[in-house]
């Protein structure tokens, strides 16, 4: 007979802690969950879900505009900001009460409160003490403003999302995911933006032409993008607006700043360090293939351990943890060959090895690429265009990468995705009969390649 109140605590009810409280409980285990803010995490409240409401909001002024080309005359529309986010608050509160009504379903025991960790298979909660034989961290992450003069006027993504009005002139910081998406957001919705980001280019870690053309796309709309430049100082006028030193000695004055320059593990306070459990220097919990951490019976998943911060991610790490712990089935997670989307306008979406990553992996590479209008274009005569890019290894012909900036590239790239997991080679696509007229059939008649070698 068990000695511990259950066989799974888990801290933090989001993605990738209510996937793996619902599977370890539907493997028999006794499962109780902790979460100190509102059920859902990041993803459902304060990131990916949201997010995506917004930026679907901000798709319909360049809807507007291109419907004259097809015959459509759209007068009088107007937006309110305030009945938007009305809106998106009321489908939040409904996420998140599908997530308690599915714990409540998996018989998950749910404990409302900030959680502390007091030992390998001991936490508190509210005051009140659990035992468990493993414990699961999957508390997240937290965007951060760095030390600058006048930080705390400065919002992130956090507070982006319950702004009373949509400001009229911003300033966002940061090259990354939430930037981009960020930028594009507000810029349509109807604001001034700048964006602002201390490389020379932005979204690293993406393919190099990926990265080039997004920018320009960007410029192309009107949104400004500034490289190499960083915010100094910020402060507040008597008229509420922000005056805003930059780097370059330039100044400007706009509503608001935004910052999204990264995010920190959600660690503070959780007793992880003095119960032996070894912290990154960025303080996220080191762990192994099977998301275990220095301790035996503490585990983590999802943004606390800064590995891939992608919901899916965090999913399938819950999941492996549950089905590792007590389906009997040892499960690592394969982390290579994600796909990912960033939902700019136009969006990116990719798989797999970019051009400089595959040509440091093979001796040589073969790159296949096309730039064109999208169809829908050449009636609303928006300047528009779409980025196609597969990358192979010449000695197999794998397709180990794909690459896609253009409308509808997430959903395309989901499919294309299953193709690079599983290994295809140029010669399957080539035999794959396109749909036509599609931007997707680019994919399956890209001919014409450029070879590559390592140097």
């Amino acid at each position: 007979m068990s000695t511990f109140d259950y066989d799974l605590f888990v801290i933090g009810a989001g993605s990738g802690g209510v996937r793996a409280s619902r599977m370890a409980a539907g493997y028999g285990a006794g499962v109780a969950i902790a979460e100190a803010y509102r059920f859902g995490g990041t993803c459902v409240i304060r990131g990916c879900v949201p997010k995506k409401l917004l930026v679907y909001a901000s798709h319909f002024r360049d809807e507007f505009e291109d419907a004259r080309g097809f015959g459509w005359e759209v007068q009088g529309a107007r937006f309110s900001w305030p009945a938007l986010i009305a809106a998106k608050d009321k489908e939040i509160a409904r996420l998140e009460g599908v997530y308690r009504t599915l714990l409540g379903n998996a018989g998950v025991a749910v404990c409302e409160g900030r959680a502390r960790v007091l030992d390998p298979h001991t936490v508190e909660v509210a005051g009140r003490r659990f035992t468990a034989r493993y414990l699961l961290v999957a508390t997240g992450g937290h965007p951060f403003v760095p030390e600058i003069p006048g930080r705390e006027h400065c919002i992130t993504s956090n507070e982006a999302f319950h702004l009373a009005d949509l400001p009229k002139r911003v300033i966002v910081v940061g090259g990354g995911y939430i930037a981009v998406e960020f930028a594009g957001i507000f810029h349509g919705l109807g604001a001034e933006v700048t964006l602002l980001y201390r490389g020379a280019e932005i979204l690293r870690g993406f393919d190099d032409d990926v990265r080039r053309f997004a920018r320009g796309e960007l410029e192309k709309k009107g949104l400004g993008v500034m490289l190499r430049t960083e915010v100094a100082s910020v402060s507040r006028r008597a008229d509420g607006a922000l005056d805003v030193r930059l780097t370059d000695g330039s100044e400007r004055v706009v509503d608001a700043v935004m910052y999204a320059t990264g995010r920190k593990p959600n660690t503070g306070g959780l007793g992880l360090a003095e119960a032996g459990v070894e912290l990154t220097a960025e303080g996220a919990v080191a762990v192994d293939r099977f998301s275990r951490s220095s301790v035996s019976s503490v585990y983590a998943v999802g943004d606390v351990t800064d590995r891939l911060r992608l919901t899916p991610v965090a999913i399938r790490e819950g999941a492996a943890v549950a089905a590792t712990l007590f389906g009997g089935m040892p499960t690592p997670v394969d982390h290579q060959n994600v796909p990912t989307a960033v939902f700019m306008q136009p969006p990116i979406s990719t798989v797999g090895m970019t051009e400089a990553e595959a040509l440091a992996a093979f001796p040589e590479i073969e790159v296949y690429k096309t730039e064109f209008r999208p169809m829908k274009h050449t009636l609303s005569g928006r300047g528009e265009r779409t980025l196609m890019k597969l990358v192979v290894d010449r000695a197999t012909q794998r397709v180990v990468g794909a690459h896609m900036v253009g409308a509808d590239a997430p959903e395309i790239i989901q499919g294309i995705g299953i193709a690079v997991h599983a290994g295809l080679t140029k010669a399957d696509f080539d035999a794959t009969v396109g749909i036509h007229p599609t931007a997707a059939e680019e994919f399956v008649t890209l001919r014409e390649k450029v070879v590559l070698a390592a140097t």
